[in-house]
């Protein structure tokens, strides 16, 4: 997937066009349902602020990529909460891709987890919607997995989930090529002592230099595969 990534000066006049150019093969199913989000999530768009990706390159080379990395690395049937969702991605394309998983999502921005609130029904998915902050999430349910992408940087991150850990079992956090810094500074506030961090993943950033990466997060001295 990963070795054809399409120029950004090629317009596709279709979802299907656009994911061949980046050699994501699809199902009709799903790529309908992820035209049927696009559609919705831009007609959103017009309202409120959330996405820049409006035409189905952006949308596929930024959103969809990320996404289809994500689905490579998570296990059948895992439960997933994607924190601070804000116009549903990873989890709703995650979602389509992957329905073995139990996907939820998490956005203490009012108006937006109301948006995808109405997504997720509108596109018939049974993914939950939860508008508050992670860390309440999990003060009441668990997982396996937390997918993260653009909410904060490293350290951050790593605060904020540092009492939670028995609540889920590891984070795949979506990265740029800042995540070496990140990664340096977490290490210096002794944020990263009773972790393992392993780059999983990465990817070119299609029309910017440099590449995106995912970085699984999990407690030491328990057994990732």
């Amino acid at each position: 997937m990963t070795d054809n990534i399409a120029s950004t000066n090629e317009t596709s006049a279709t979802l299907a066009e656009a994911a061949a150019r980046h050699g994501i093969e699809l199902s009709k199913k799903q790529l309908d349902k992820l035209e049927q989000y696009c559609k919705l999530l831009w007609e959103w768009n017009e309202k409120i602020n959330l996405t820049r990706h409006t035409t189905y390159d952006k949308f596929v080379g930024r959103d969809l990529v990320d996404t289809h990395v994500l689905a490579n690395l998570i296990e059948q049937g895992e439960r997933v909460l994607d924190v601070g969702t804000g116009g549903g991605v990873p989890g709703i394309p995650l979602a389509i891709l992957r329905p073995d998983l139990k996907v939820a999502l998490s956005e203490s921005v009012g108006k937006k987890s109301r948006v995808v609130e109405d997504i997720v029904k509108r596109l018939g998915l049974h993914v939950s919607v939860y508008p508050e902050r992670a860390e309440k999430v999990l003060a009441k349910r668990e997982f396996d997995t937390l997918v993260i992408r653009a909410v904060a940087p490293l350290p951050k991150l790593l605060t904020w989930f540092k009492p939670l850990w028995q609540r889920f079992g590891r984070l795949l956090v979506i990265k740029g090529p800042a995540w070496v810094e990140e990664r340096g500074e977490a290490r210096h506030l002794g944020l990263l002592r009773s972790l393992e961090l392993r780059r999983v993943a990465n990817y070119p950033i299609p029309g910017a230099d440099g590449e995106s990466v995912v970085l699984m997060i999990w407690p030491r001295g328990k057994k990732r595969a």
